[in-house]
């Protein structure tokens, strides 16, 4: 009976009060983010979990933290996102798009050093549509002589 309740309580939402925070949208593939940034102590919350709960792999943690860390206030800000669609990469992709809108909000100054490393930028690739005749994309039936 301890065990369920403990489970209950890691996987209970957190709340947070972000009044006074600053916006933004990222998109991805197919995935969107809302992004909201406020000045804090750092957190970093992706659907009502912390950032390390959420994104269990290390590649996508440091992915998320890019902006904050190329504009060196990982430590000043905190950052929540509800993000929906696509997958883990492609989430990632739209938190890196909304925490650099929001930061460019909040300190025009960040402006530079985020559009250097092209964090300000919308990945426009997408997944290519299946044509018919084809098995994929463009991959193409096997073709028989005989």
């Amino acid at each position: 009976m301890e065990q369920v309740s403990q489970n209950v309580q890691k996987s209970k939402k957190i709340k947070l009060d972000f009044k006074e925070s600053k916006y933004a949208t990222g998109r991805r593939k197919r995935s969107i983010a809302k992004v909201w940034v406020k000045k804090g102590s750092g957190n970093i919350h992706v659907n009502g979990l912390k950032m390390v709960e959420y994104f269990k792999r290390p590649v996508h943690q440091i992915i998320v933290t890019r902006p904050l860390e190329i504009s060196e206030v990982a430590s000043n800000y905190d950052v929540k996102c509800s993000v929906r669609g696509g997958g883990l990469s492609g989430q990632a992709g739209a938190i890196i798009l909304g925490i650099s809108k929001a930061l460019i909000l909040h300190d025009e100054n960040l402006k530079k050093n985020l559009k250097k490393d092209k964090l300000t930028t919308r990945d426009s690739r997408v997944v290519e549509r299946k044509k018919y005749g084809h098995r994929k994309a463009r991959r193409s039936f096997q073709f028989s002589k005989r």
